[in-house]
């Protein structure tokens, strides 16, 4: 017999609730993932390979912070569940953190350097803190995998809408209110997406509830790590989402450079209040969010590991079509721009319903749920991902020359189109290469879900 508290489907409110906690996200990880290089390089002024320096650098503190969280929101145990508390109590922290990041004081080179380590540090330390019992909460919000699916689909949908709001109106922002002062533009402009990340937080913790109370936690570290050894679809999983952020990011933080100096678009309005960079910008989010729309139905006629592979070659085959594009052809770039990350929507909707199965498959496997743990992979390919993707791109400006404000040599015009299109498709090829390993296939998942139901006594 079902118990029909816990397998009732969810309601509107509550998925729509669980996915503005991750466009609560992008009103931060958007804007870095797009700006954070731009603003480094050529707006604050570091030297484009310090940059790319500081954001490898770092990540060894997410090698140790990302898993670390994961143990601690899985052992968690109050009023409120495991993980939804964690939405309460490190929102404010998080969106202050996010300020400190655009504070831009007037320091010399290597004093920005310092500044720049501290806070890029601490903010991604804060993203760890919040984002890693986010995602988990999605494994305990509902005990079937179709329910999950769906508010994974309006997590996506959400967080498409939101990279859609930073990319149509950050620049923008970052123009009327710096009056001409990038530096105090960017410093008013994450005031905003700061007040509206704590309020969609708090929404999320108001509106959603962990459905699954698992029993308390009791195996060891060590236990939870070796059952993560033996669920071979994780590491796959694991290390594909890396390759596909590396890739993505690579692509996002080079759209500013392109467009202004081998596009040599200007800050000239072209459609209301966006010029042609925010026009690109803007159109492939909205690309994303009509990948994640589409994805469930997409779903019906082919299995998730299938169109993830046909995804990523559907990103990487945009990306290199762009390179035939002339650099004058702005509708044609605008358009196969926007192709790629319509097939990220479609991506990035999968990747996280395949880490909730994969935290499933381990606690089949085990007996015990370790949900934080495991998306806590997803955490670091997010922060590593981005990290390298915006690196890479940093390194690429500094071997070919580049010169903020200058007219660029054509070795430096050639090292930007390098990292707008080979960069992203390589990656993206890996990735697709990689899913062909992947085993939770559909009829796998039904089997775990059954099972799992009826340990927890929810059907006969």
């Amino acid at each position: 017999m079902k118990n029909t508290s816990n397998t009732a489907p969810l309601s509107f409110l509550e998925k729509t609730g669980y996915g503005m906690g991750d466009m609560a996200s992008q009103f931060y990880m958007g804007f870095f993932n797009i700006f954070l290089l731009y603003y480094y390089v050529d707006v604050w002024g570091i030297s484009p390979t310090g940059v790319a320096t500081m954001f490898l650098v770092t990540k060894v503190i997410d090698a140790i912070s990302d898993p670390t969280m994961g143990i601690i929101s899985d052992r968690t145990e109050s009023k409120w569940g495991k993980y939804r508390p964690f939405l309460l109590w490190v929102a404010v922290p998080y969106a202050a953190l996010g300020f400190l990041l655009f504070l831009g004081p007037d320091l010399s080179q290597t004093g920005k350097l310092i500044f720049a380590y501290v806070s890029y540090s601490l903010i991604m330390l804060g993203y760890t803190a919040i984002n890693v019992p986010y995602s988990a909460l999605l494994a305990v919000i509902h005990p079937l995998s179709e329910e999950r699916t769906k508010a994974t689909q309006f997590r996506f949908i959400l967080a498409s809408l939101g990279t859609i709001l930073v990319g149509a109106t950050a620049k923008p922002l970052v123009d009327l209110l710096g009056g001409g002062d990038e530096v105090l533009g960017f410093r008013l402009t994450i005031i905003i997406f700061a007040v509206l990340t704590v309020v969609l937080f708090y929404f999320t913790f108001f509106t959603t509830k962990e459905r699954i109370r698992p029993k308390k936690h009791e195996s060891s570290i060590k236990d939870d790590l070796t059952v993560l050894r033996k669920n071979i679809s994780w590491i796959i999983l694991a290390f594909c989402s890396i390759l596909i952020v590396v890739g993505l990011v690579a692509r996002i933080s080079s759209t500013a450079f392109f467009t202004k100096y081998n596009m040599e678009l200007g800050t000239e309005k072209v459609l209301w209040w966006m010029d042609s960079t925010t026009l690109i910008i803007t159109f492939g989010f909205v690309g994303q969010l009509f990948g994640a729309l589409i994805t469930p139905s997409l779903l019906k006629i082919v299995d998730k590991r299938k169109l993830m592979i046909a995804s990523n070659l559907l990103f990487a085959g945009s990306t290199l079509a762009t390179f035939f594009v002339p650099t004058h052809f702005f509708i044609g770039t605008l358009l196969l721009y926007s192709v790629g990350i319509f097939s990220f929507g479609i991506i990035i909707t999968l990747l996280f319903a395949m880490y909730t199965d994969c935290a499933e498959y381990g606690e089949w496997l085990s007996g015990h749920n370790s949900a934080g743990l495991t998306v806590s992979a997803s955490m670091f390919a997010l922060k590593f991902g981005s990290a390298v993707g915006s690196a890479i791109p940093g390194y690429i400006l500094g071997w070919y020359g580049f010169v903020k404000d200058q007219v660029q040599t054509s070795e430096a015009l050639s090292g930007i189109g390098t990292m707008w299109n080979f960069v992203p498709a390589v990656f993206f090829l890996g990735a697709a290469l990689l899913m062909v390993f992947y085993k939770l296939d559909g009829n796998t998942m039904q089997k775990v879900e059954h099972d799992l139901l009826e340990r927890r006594g929810e059907i006969a």
